[in-house]
């Protein structure tokens, strides 16, 4: 039940626990989503949350939503403004030199009959900033916490190719395939006016390699 995995809840606004796997909305070939399991998430209330922003299928971690109209005017202008902060956990599969930086590349969608659709670098893209801070290398890979400033689709993933090389591990498209994607909203910052700030942290899902999740 995701109703086992709330990490906060209040009268406005709830944070799931996403699993990794399983899609915030319904896949167009059907299949299980959070959006049609809203209903376990509806704790008391007549009406289902609304999710306030996404994160990729194999993304686990984090989710926010508002649980009334007011409250999801609130935290979109929150999400605006760039007032809500959002850290990931990634584990890289190269040794990352440099202990901090700032990935600052615009992204653009681009389209092919071959490939499908992906994220890609280009000059006249939108906006994307990301800042990163290496947590641990072992074995030829590193952990590394990413706290993006803007939101683009696949940012962090395409980011951490660009950056270091070779992506995130488990990422078919923009990383190394093979195995889960390790790639977690591991922390949620909401600040409110007129109530109390969510400050949320997610653990590392068991998918991750156990000597990995004692890390962070």
């Amino acid at each position: 039940m995701l109703s086992d995995r709330i990490l906060f809840i209040d009268a406005d606004a709830l944070v799931l626990d996403k699993p990794p796997g399983l899609p915030v909305d319904t896949p167009r070939h059907g299949g299980d989503s959070v959006e049609r399991r809203l209903d376990e998430l509806k704790a008391g209330f007549k009406r289902p949350p609304t999710a306030m922003h996404r994160l990729d299928q194999d993304t686990s971690g984090c989710l926010l939503f508002a649980r009334n109209r007011r409250a999801r005017a609130q935290l979109q202008q929150a999400f605006e403004a760039r007032r809500v902060e959002k850290a990931y956990l990634a584990l890289i599969g190269t040794e990352v030199g440099e202990e901090s930086g700032t990935i600052s590349l615009p992204l653009t969608k681009r389209s092919s009959a071959e490939a499908g659709w992906r994220m890609v670098s280009d000059p006249k893209g939108q906006e994307a900033v990301t800042h990163w801070r290496r947590i641990a290398v072992r074995d030829g890979r590193t952990l590394v916490e990413f706290r993006p400033v803007t939101g683009r689709t696949h940012q962090i993933r395409v980011h951490a190719r660009e950056a270091f090389g070779g992506g995130i591990v488990g990422d078919r498209i923009y990383g190394i395939p093979g195995g889960a994607m390790l790639l977690h909203a591991s922390r949620l910052v909401v600040p409110r006016e007129g109530k109390t700030t969510i400050d949320v942290t997610a653990p590392l899902p068991d998918q991750w390699p156990e000597e990995w999740r004692s890390e962070p």
